[in-house]
């Protein structure tokens, strides 16, 4: 009689076998359907450079540049000047007004996070436009102001240094929560040796604090730069204009003309992909140096607030100009101008509700706002699922090419939306899907330019769960996949919550893909806004982007309220337990 093993064996063997599990189907489906929305547009890109009338060609490399390679490094030098010059300004704002914050018992700090946060809910193309109000040589409300009361008009948006100032400030928010978050992390214990040795503040602030987050500095840089470098709204409305070209001006002006140079665009595109990719490179090396810098440990600590003395006042009067400027100057001058019958400065008895009957009366704008939402909650209910468990295949699968799914998901993060947007028209011209010219294709470029932060929402919450709960769901018997779906899932409603907040956010701001890839008919916000603009319609455009504004501000609010009930729930979790 064969022994217990043996008959196993012969089980086994008659058995018949599970070519692939429902962990591997799922693994493979999901690497296909993100590599189609990443890869594929930038294969098509590629081609239609390199590739004309079915044979590889340089011509339209040489087209785009010209035989002296003036126009290639003219564009390389002012997108370079560009991002660097909006960088360092924004640097030297934020990380000040994040350490003032941070660790000092500076006058207004109420103020000064509204100052750093306000611009979070004026998408750029408002923001531009505001400045234009301001600041245009000719017509700025600000020279307006200076010629009436000094006889000098000394501002100009429409330049190099302007643009540098817009995007300077539209970007502050972000390196002053990236800045702020490093301050409030790192030890202040070496802060306090430091000043009972004798050391003066200033002297602290450079020798110990600014070192102690210096990884944080260098990643808040990276980012900056290629962030700038792929702006769009600052080069086309204050660059074009004043004769000043980036590459994402340029690949705009291309796909705008007829005929279209699809090669041209594509060869700018290319070397403008290729300097992202090195900045989002450098960050990703960053990451992994860290180790010296880290102070948090296992012992608590309170930082004690540095007392500024003297300085209290010089502070608390940067604070109320930095209000003003990246907040009171460009949302005021929006909403007083959508109560102006034309563009100008406001009189005495010139103001009218005109511009919001427009807005609500008018069914283009309604469909935008219309389109914007479906769009929105979509893209972000869409990235989200599949994020969520492509990150737990990632980190918690065993499955041997679930790693493909992380780097192919990362890589929208170098492309900037202008890239995107001319890589996906080339994609839905060429091949038979009809989707070109509906808002399909809107919802395809936003869940690829906004894959990348679902990924890392979902990382980012699934490495907070033990993967005890996972192992105990085992022993009781549950599946893999049953454990994710009872288990993984809802714990992870925190992380999914807070990334589909932001990509509905950003997606409802989104332009430099939209102006792209929309049809009349089928407007979002963001393009709408942008041809109000370009066919005069100041005062409209403005109370449409009041609308908007209001819009994001309710759905900040709602992020904050949903931040909130799952602080407050996760405390009263942990307490029970």
């Amino acid at each position: 009689m064969p022994s217990p093993g043996a008959r196993g064996a012969v089980v086994r063997l008659l058995k018949p076998p599970r070519l692939l599990s429902g962990e591997s189907v799922l693994a493979i489906s999901l690497t296909m359907a993100i590599a189609w929305l990443a890869v594929v547009p930038l294969g098509f890109l590629v081609y239609t450079t390199f590739v004309v009338d079915g044979s590889p060609s340089l011509s339209n490399v040489s087209a785009a540049f010209g035989a002296d390679a003036s126009m290639l490094w003219t564009l390389t030098a002012n997108t370079m000047t560009y991002a660097v010059g909006a960088t360092v300004l924004a640097l030297i704002i934020a990380t000040p007004m994040a350490y003032l914050a941070a660790r000092t018992d500076v006058p207004f700090r109420p103020l000064l996070f509204v100052s750093a946060l306000a611009p979070l809910v004026i998408p750029g193309v408002l923001h531009t436009i505001a400045w234009i109000f301001l600041g245009a040589d000719r017509s700025g409300w600000l020279n307006e102001l200076t010629e009436l009361m000094f006889g000098i008009r000394p501002f100009n948006v429409r330049s190099m240094e302007g643009m540098i100032f817009v995007e300077a400030t539209n970007q502050i928010p972000l390196l002053f929560l990236l800045m702020y978050a490093a301050f409030r992390s790192a030890d202040p214990s070496l802060e306090e040796a430091a000043l009972t040795t004798g050391a003066r503040l200033p002297t602290v602030i450079r020798r110990v604090s600014l070192p102690l987050v210096k990884p944080s500095l260098f990643a808040g840089v990276l980012i900056m730069i290629v962030l700038a470098m792929e702006s769009f709204e600052g080069p086309s409305l204050l660059g074009l204009p004043a004769g000043i070209q980036v590459f994402t001006s340029r690949i705009f002006q291309l796909l705008r003309t007829y005929p279209i140079e699809y090669g041209q665009a594509g060869a700018f595109a290319l070397v403008l992909l290729a300097l992202t990719a090195i900045g989002v490179f450098a960050y990703s090396r960053l990451g992994k140096g860290t180790a010296a810098f880290e102070t948090v440990s296992g012992k608590a600590f309170r930082a004690r607030r540095h007392q500024l003395g003297k300085l209290r006042v010089p502070m608390g009067a940067a604070i109320v100009v930095l209000f003003v400027v990246s907040t009171v100057l460009p949302v005021g001058v929006l909403v007083l101008m959508s109560f102006q019958p034309y563009p100008s400065v406001p009189t005495m008895g010139s103001f009218t509700l005109d511009n919001y009957r427009y807005v609500f009366g008018n069914p283009r704008v309604l469909d935008a706002l219309g389109n914007s939402l479906m769009l929105s909650i979509g893209a972000a209910t869409i990235i989200m699922s599949m994020m969520t468990v492509a990150a737990w295949l990632v980190l918690r699968s065993r499955h041997p090419g679930a790693w493909a799914l992380d780097g192919v998901s990362f890589l929208p993060i170098a492309i900037p939306g202008v890239v995107m947007g001319a890589a996906l028209l080339i994609v839905y011209l060429r091949l038979p899907v009809p989707i070109y010219g509906t808002l399909w294709i809107l919802l395809i470029a936003y869940c690829t330019r906004y894959m990348p932060y679902g990924m890392r929402y979902a990382s980012a919450g699934l490495r907070q769960i033990n993967g005890e709960l996972e192992e105990a769901a085992f022993a009781s018997g549950a599946s893999r996949m049953r454990t994710l779906r009872s288990v993984v899932l809802p714990l992870m409603a925190p992380s999914f919550a807070a990334g589909w907040i932001f990509i509905v956010m950003s997606a409802i701001r989104e332009l430099s893909s939209s102006i792209l890839l929309y049809s009349p008919g089928g407007e979002v916000l963001g393009p709408l806004i942008w041809d109000m603009w370009d066919t005069g319609l100041a005062t409209e455009l403005s109370a449409a982007g009041v609308v908007m504004m209001v819009l994001l501000g309710i759905l900040a609010l709602f992020a904050k309220l949903v931040a909130d009930y799952f602080g407050v729930k996760e405390s009263k979790d942990n307490h029970v337990g």
